[in-house]
């Protein structure tokens, strides 16, 4: 299928049109031997009907569903029961297959669908027991109202369900009923609650980052580590939050005493613009500071292990667990997208003193996987009269299987999200015995639970399931998680080896809370006041809250950061944790009473003086430094090693800085610096902002890292012709990465070489892609010379986590090194026995440049007037399961694409690839939408695919093409403006 520059109408098409895809299709179905059992029946019964009436058992009243030309629903009811049963009954009727397989994967059930391919999934998933937390929040943390809602949008669920089975669920269910008897169960209110754990899987921080430090030390030093995670760049980029620290119990503004807003919504914090940005603090991404080496009997500052050949046993073991978690971790469903550089977003709001219309303006746009359908789907929830009874009126973007909306407006305030990147996980290793493990010199028990996995199609599997106070133990999970007794010997001050270590998972999302509670809390506020009370309870994932209303003249914008984030003891959480010494558990939870940093006392400001605010994945605020080295690790601290304190633990802030640490692995700012100086060019000398200058900044594609770059390489003698032709595109660039510049293919293609030679080469196997292979020298056969014995050697890392990946904290990395010509990172094996090897920046840079040409020369062709950024960089929307791993005609009728697509990695237009693995798009802004306080029938807002789940639908991938131009939809929310834009009314009644 050809690659799509443009798409047909935005008008919804017409049945005839879509009647011929259908005949079409079926045609060539039955030419392959399956046209005894498809049909144009069989793939239309599952349409949605959306106009006349139909009755939905538990109604009080009639509920209006209003859709657009995009079947973008608007609910209009007379009580908040009949509303959210109405909504379980419309994503139902557009969504079921998507909500099916996510309440699946959320319970550890995928294998009942699926069948024995998906047991390991549902084992580690068991495992996790995000089904099991979800059942006792429902059960002793959600309040009753929230329980009221669920219940009510279950039964709008199952109201749909009923009688239905195969072809009039959706055409997967039809594909399924080929091969199985399988039919959907009920939908229960836990089913709804799950789905948040999945979400906070998928942005849990960083725990990659935290096993791919430790594999690094297998082949890298720990100064090298150091160089490849640099501290966070607050002397360039802004956090997000700029002085502030707490005081008094209360966290404080810069500029203020402390005290929290007043009802009304109103205030400012008074930060000056520009001001208090820091510099170099230890505290950022760096490694911090470390003391682990010592002189007699020390830890090697490599893997924070004795430096004796025990310990090179150890560092062995734990690899080796680490290794198969990362594949594990590789293979579980990302339902959002991959955990890394790329889950992220943009959000930024700007006061009405710097817009056209006088009032806020609002932007977002999160970054996750594309997936077909979207992750989002569009809708408005709204009483006919708010009251008591009804009390929401609120539209914005919801998730398919679970009430509410997620990000958007009501009629007085709006709100949008971006990964906070806090870190709420830590990895621990066990010491563990038949009997138990080891904590604190003594065995304690494992809780223990039995789990059955039915197979659809075989025998069910038994597993049983291990905890301890550190958490689960992940790593009963793999044959490759085994335990590595014989493998890990340890010095003689750690617990007795016994039958050696497991690796257990700490995170807060395994402890039950209220995060469906802050969902209805945030679509019914008022104000700042009740926004920051809804956020105090959205406890998991951790995410950036902005906020803005239409009060007052100019109207407020305010900041929250909410969530659930550990005190630790010892360690920063950067490196896996020893789960036998009780120095290193956190402050709370499972073991203590303090737990996490009060809501008091986490970042906020409201009415910054610099009239604006942006967050895009950058550090919140700059943070104290611990008083102590020595961040710790696991068989560190066995030998007395790594005895520091985390800041905010026990240690003291420094002056006007915060005193907790939210993490160490923050993005590196590069969006939300180049967001910051958008709005600053803009109002600068008395600008004004509009709303199509909010959509215009959010299809930004400049990169930093070609600005940083490009000067040097246009510089670099060449002496090949081809080559040389090549470097004249980079002549007179403006680093824009439009869909259609050559420029940005041949540059991007440079950046991934320039990777791969200083970096990607030296990075051990388990961090490298699959198909990376090289020769290297055989472990113990005697002294590198040129008699060493080589072997091939292949990565094993899946393509979406591979190292480098080329986002901005690569940026960061190279913005250091460049300066220093002879670095070693610039050192690389020549092409052929001929050449010499390459010992200097700019023969890599010289290097790089050569196999980019004939890459690119193999991709897109020898004629350079035919390159284009976006022939490479291509989205392909990909239907969940079915459409990436079923039978090739059903991945033909499902997926659609490919887009060619402008922007890139840590753009603001992020859409994402891999640099390890290839150009191919693996996050996209998967939604945008710009809130206009001042009229909000004037917002705008536009999803990746379509309302609708299913294939062939007229609105399954209508918005796609528009959204890869930029444009933005009408959004209509008061009554006339929804009246206006409606083509189809469906009632529905008791």
């Amino acid at each position: 299928m050809p690659a799509k520059e443009s798409g047909p109408s935005v008008k919804k098409k017409g049945r005839r049109a879509r009647l011929l895809v259908l005949v079409l299709v079926l045609a060539l179905l039955a030419g392959l031997g399956y046209g005894a059992y498809w049909s144009v029946d069989t793939v239309r019964a599952s349409f949605p009907q959306t106009t006349g009436s139909l009755k939905v058992p538990g109604l009080t009243g009639t509920v209006d569903v209003k859709r657009d030309e995009h079947g973008i629903p608007q609910l209009y009811a007379d009580n908040d029961e009949d509303l959210f049963r109405a909504q379980g009954f419309v994503h139902a009727q557009d969504r079921f297959w998507e909500m099916d397989v996510r309440r699946h994967m959320t319970s550890g059930r995928l294998s009942e669908m699926f069948g024995s391919g998906q047991v390991e999934t549902d084992a580690f998933l068991r495992t996790l027991g995000w089904r099991q937390v979800a059942q006792e929040e429902y059960d002793k943390k959600l309040a009753p109202e929230t329980k009221k809602y669920l219940q009510a949008y279950a039964d709008g669920v199952n109201a749909w369900l009923k009688g239905k089975s195969g072809k009039d669920l959706s055409v997967e269910h039809a594909t399924l009923k080929i091969s199985s008897d399988y039919k959907p169960e009920q939908w229960t209110p836990v089913d709804s609650v799950a789905w948040l754990k999945a979400m906070a899987w998928d942005l849990r921080g960083n725990m990659q980052d935290e096993i791919d430090r430790s594999l690094m030390s297998n082949k890298l030093t720990q100064a090298q580590i150091d160089e490849l995670y640099p501290a966070y760049p607050f002397d360039r980029n802004k956090p997000i939050v700029e002085g502030g620290t707490v005081a008094g119990g209360k966290y404080a503004p810069q500029g203020t005493a402390g005290a929290g807003p007043s009802s009304t919504g109103t205030g400012a914090t008074g930060t000056a613009a520009g001001a208090g940005t820091g510099t170099g603090s230890t505290t950022g991404t760096g490694a911090g500071t470390s003391s682990q080496a010592t002189p007699n009997g020390g830890t090697n500052p490599a893997t924070g292990l004795a430096d004796n050949a025990s310990a090179q046993g150890a560092a062995v073991g734990l690899r080796t667990q680490l290794t198969a978690l990362s594949k594990t971790l590789d293979d579980i469903p990302a339902i959002l997208g991959p955990n890394g550089s790329g889950i992220g977003s943009n959000s930024w709001v700007v006061s009405g003193k710097y817009t056209t219309t006088g009032k806020p303006l609002l932007a977002n746009d999160p970054h996750l996987s594309p997936q077909l359908p979207s992750v989002w789907y569009q809708m408005g929830l709204h009483c006919r009269a708010v009251s008591a009874k009804c009390q929401y009126d609120v539209a914005g973007f919801t998730f398919s299987g679970m009430p509410g909306v997620v990000i958007g407006h009501n009629a007085d305030i709006a709100w949008g999200m971006t990964n906070l990147g806090a870190d709420v996980t830590d990895l621990y290793l066990e010491q563990v015995r038949p009997e138990g493990y080891v904590y604190d010199n003594k065995v304690v028990p494992f809780t223990i639970r039995e789990e059955e996995i039915k197979v659809a199609g075989g025998k069910s599997k038994k597993i049983t399931v291990r905890t301890t106070n550190n958490g689960p133990l992940i790593s009963d999970r793999s044959e490759q998680l085994e335990t590595v007794g014989s493998r890990a010997p340890v010095p003689s001050s750690a617990p007795d080896r016994g039958t050696g270590y497991a690796v257990a998972l700490r995170w807060t999302a395994l402890d039950p809370g209220k995060s469906m509670d802050a969902v209805f809390k945030l679509d019914r506020a008022k104000d700042f006041a009740s926004f920051r009370a809804a956020a105090a309870d959205f406890e998991v994932p951790s995410q950036n809250l902005i906020y803005a209303d239409n009060k007052g003249p100019s109207g407020n914008i305010g900041y929250q950061a909410p969530g659930r984030i550990p005190v630790r003891g010892q360690g920063d959480g950067r490196m896996p944790a020893p789960g036998w010494d009780p120095k290193y558990a956190w402050k709370g939870g499972r073991d203590g009473n303090a737990g996490y940093i009060p809501q008091n006392e986490l970042p906020w400001e409201l009415n910054p003086q610099r009239g604006y605010i942006v967050t895009a994945n950058q550090a919140v605020t700059e943070s104290a430094p611990a008083t102590a080295a020595g961040a710790g690790s696991a068989t560190g601290a066995a030998t007395g090693a790594g005895t520091g304190t985390a800041a905010g633990a026990s240690g003291q802030a420094g002056a006007g800085k915060y005193p907790y640490v939210l993490t160490t692995d923050w993005g590196y700012g590069a969006r939300s610096q180049r967001i910051n100086d958008l709005i600053e060019a803009k109002i600068k000398d008395s600008g004004k902002i509009s709303t199509d200058d909010m959509r215009t900044m959010q299809m930004d594609n400049s990169s930093e890292i070609a600005a940083l770059l490009t000067p040097m390489l246009a510089k670099i003698p060449v002496s090949d012709p081809d080559v040389r032709s090549a470097q004249k595109l980079l002549e007179g660039w403006n680093y824009t990465q439009e869909n259609d510049s050559a420029a940005a293919a041949y540059f991007n293609a440079v950046w991934r070489n320039i990777l791969k030679l200083a970096f990607g080469d030296k990075m051990p196997k388990e961090l490298r892609v699959t198909d990376s292979c090289m020769n290297v020298i055989e472990e113990g056969t005697g002294p590198n010379d040129d008699l060493a014995k080589t072997v091939r050697e292949c990565g094993t890392r899946g393509p979406d986590s591979a190292q480098p990946d080329g986002g901005d904290r690569w940026f960061e990395v190279v913005r250091r090194l460049v300066k220093d010509e002879k670095s070693p990172w610039w050192t690389a094996t020549p092409k052929t026995v001929h050449d010499k090897p390459i010992k200097t920046r700019d023969e890599l840079f010289a290097r790089a440049m050569e196999d980019a040409r004939w890459e690119l020369t193999a991709k897109l062709g020898k004629d350079q007037s035919t390159w284009s950024w976006g022939r490479l960089h291509q989205l392909t929307l990909k239907n969940q399961t079915i459409g990436k791993e079923g039978p090739g005609f059903m991945q033909w009728i499902l997926n659609r694409g490919p887009w060619n697509l402008g922007g890139g990695e840590a753009t603001v237009n992020a859409t994402g690839w891999n640099a390890s693995s290839g150009y191919d798009v693996t996050w996209v802004p998967s939604m945008r939408m710009v809130v206009n306080l001042n009229d909000l029938d004037k917002s705008r807002w536009i999803n990746l695919t379509g309302a609708s789940g299913h294939a062939y639908d007229g609105t399954y991938t209508d918005q796609t093409t528009l959204w890869a131009k930029g444009e933005l939809l009408d959004w209509p929310f008061g009554k006339d403006a929804v009246d206006k834009s409606t083509v189809d009314t469906l009632t529905l009644k008791p």
